[in-house]
């Protein structure tokens, strides 16, 4: 006979199926591509080819897109802390990742040179 065990999550998950790039803190800034399975306001969940450990400090950038938003595609940065590490489902597979989410910041999502103006003073005036 086996246990149920406690539901521990506190809320709610929602499955979106998002691009992402996943950066080691170790890494200077070697960046895995994935795409995430699940997010949460705590959490996210996702697969990388590269084994990473329980503990771990990762950075994980990815785009809400507008249906998601209901205005236009938002980036954001995730600061997060690998909490479980899954096997392998075949030889050579990635790896599923659950992450809690410690800290983000939202990504301008075009170059800043189009918004600067010149704070240059015009002296010939």
């Amino acid at each position: 006979m086996t246990q149920a065990i406690p539901e521990r999550r506190t809320m709610r998950r929602f499955d979106m199926r998002l691009p992402a790039a996943v950066r080691r803190s170790d890494d200077n800034g070697v960046e895995m591509a994935t795409e995430t399975e699940n997010v949460s306001a705590r959490g996210i969940f996702f697969h990388v080819p590269g084994a990473l450990r329980v503990g771990e400090q990762v950075a994980v950038t990815l785009t809400f897109p507008p249906h998601v938003t209901l205005t236009e595609k938002v980036r954001v940065r995730f600061e997060a802390r690998v909490i479980r590490v899954e096997p392998q489902s075949f030889a050579g597979g990635p790896v599923g990742v659950a992450a809690t989410i410690e800290a983000y910041e939202f990504l301008r999502s075009y170059p800043l040179e189009h918004l600067q103006e010149s704070t240059e003073p015009d002296w010939s005036k």
